[in-house]
This record gives C-alpha cells, sequence and structure tokens, in this order.
C-alpha cells in the first residue's frame, strides 16, 4: 500500500471489521477479474492503492445526511461496493445504489453485495432505461465522457444532489 492510500484508509478511522471487508472485496476482484476484466490486469497487484482508496476517497465528499447514493457503471465495484463497504459502518443510513448494464458485472456486483453482507441494490440495466432514481450523490467513475456523464446526472439527481465524476489525467 503506498503511503497516499495508507494514509487514506486511515483517516477514514474505520474498524478492523471494515478493513478486512476491503480486503476480501480486493480478493473477489483477484479471482473475477480473469474470467470478466473487472479492472485492467495490469492493476490487479496495486487494487489498494489504484482503485480501493481512490474510490474511498469519494466518501468525504458526499454530505453527511445523504441517504441515497447512485453508482453509475459500477463495473468492478469501484466506486460502488468500496463506499457501501464504508457506508456500513461510518453512515448506515446511507444506501447504495449501483448500476450496471452487463450481465456478468452485475453478477459479480450481486455476489460482492451477498458475501460482504452490504445494503446496496444491483441493478442490471442500461442507465437511459433506468427509471429517475432523485439520489442525493451519483458517482461514475471511467464510465464515460463528462458531457455524458452530466446528462445521466441530470434525470437522475435530485434537486441540491451532487455528482462525483473522478476523471483521469486524459
Amino acid at each position: 500500500m503506498s503511503t497516499d492510500a495508507h494514509g487514506l484508509i486511515e483517516r477514514l478511522n474505520v474498524s478492523r471489521e471494515t478493513l478486512t471487508a476491503l480486503a476480501d472485496f480486493e480478493t473477489l476482484v483477484s479471482k473475477w477479474t480473469p474470467i470478466i476484466n473487472l479492472v485492467a490486469k495490469s492493476t490487479i497487484g496495486s487494487l489498494r492503492d489504484r482503485h480501493t482508496a481512490d474510490s474511498a476517497q469519494l466518501f468525504g465528499l458526499a454530505p453527511i445526511k445523504a441517504t441515497q447514493w447512485l453508482d453509475l457503471g459500477s463495473g468492478g465495484g469501484f466506486p460502488g461496493i468500496v463506499l457501501a463497504i464504508l457506508a456500513r459502518e461510518l453512515r448506515p443510513a446511507l444506501r447504495m445504489t449501483l448500476v450496471e448494464a452487463d450481465g456478468r458485472k452485475a453478477v459479480f456486483l450481486r455476489e460482492a453485495v451477498r458475501a460482504l453482507g452490504l445494503d446496496a441494490i444491483v441493478n442490471n440495466e442500461r442507465i437511459e432505461d433506468l427509471k429517475p432514481q432523485e439520489a442525493e450523490v451519483i458517482s461514475a467513475r471511467a464510465l464515460a465522457p463528462l458531457a455524458t456523464l452530466l446528462g445521466y446526472a441530470a434525470r437522475h439527481l435530485s434537486d441540491g444532489g451532487l455528482a462525483l465524476f473522478p476523471k483521469g489525467e486524459r
């Protein structure tokens, strides 16, 4: 774990059980990736730094009173599953909804939710076909260009809601 990732996880001040759940999730991702390509194979060795910590940083950006979080294009569970793990301990009233059009990835997400005992719903459908969600927070990571994400957010975000779309260098 890099100093940055280690520092972020430590600053969250979570229990050993939450840290174990994060590690268990990383194990699931490592196990399923060769089968359904959840993350780039080149990043499997750096899941904690490259994916888990990157996802966890979004948790502190959301309003503390938010109860409905929508993660679009959840894929391998980053950030949605990571956030649901953190919410279980830090914000138990927060409900996570993950949206994933790829049926194989949706099966993985449902298995992760079940195996980790998370309070999360997995919708296996296209974002455009999903009924409006009125989410207080929407996230998406590596899903689409910003203009497209803003269009999705307009349909599913509640008034005064927050959209968190971390984008890469390019």
